[in-house]
């Protein structure tokens, strides 16, 4: 764990790269909000409320989301990290334009997650880029 945050804060980020103490509660409160509402579409799946096809942009997420981490710390690999959040914000576009006919609320739900990943891609890029 030290030998990856050695290897993260020596990285070049840009300006606007918040402090690294921020991202974990952010992403405690993000998590609260996906485990909540990714439950609520399956159970609506389950239940016969809404069509199968609309959790595949939400599992879809669920696992690029959490391969972020292993690529990013584990692999030390931005370009791979760099397309996975790509990955992770069309998903989760995806997810919202679909849910949305059926519950905007889990739609709107969303939008505090669908913010910070249009941040954290942004700097992830950003990252990559400049320490291309």
């Amino acid at each position: 764990m030290n030998q990856t945050y050695s290897w993260y804060s020596n990285l070049i980020k840009p300006p606007f790269a918040p402090p690294s103490w921020i991202f974990g509660p952010v992403w405690s409160v993000l998590y609260i909000i996906i485990a909540i509402t990714f439950t609520r579409v399956f159970y609506l799946a389950i239940k016969g409320a809404i069509p199968w096809i609309i959790v595949v942009p939400f599992i879809l997420n669920i696992i690029f989301n959490l391969s972020f981490t292993p690529l990013q710390f584990g692999l030390k690999n931005n370009y791979l990290a760099a397309i996975d959040i790509i990955l992770v914000l069309g998903t989760l576009i995806w997810a919202i334009c679909a849910i949305w006919p059926h519950s905007r609320i889990i739609a709107y739900a969303q939008v505090p997650y669908l913010l910070w990943v249009i941040f954290a891609t942004v700097l992830q890029l950003s990252v990559t880029w400049l320490n291309r």
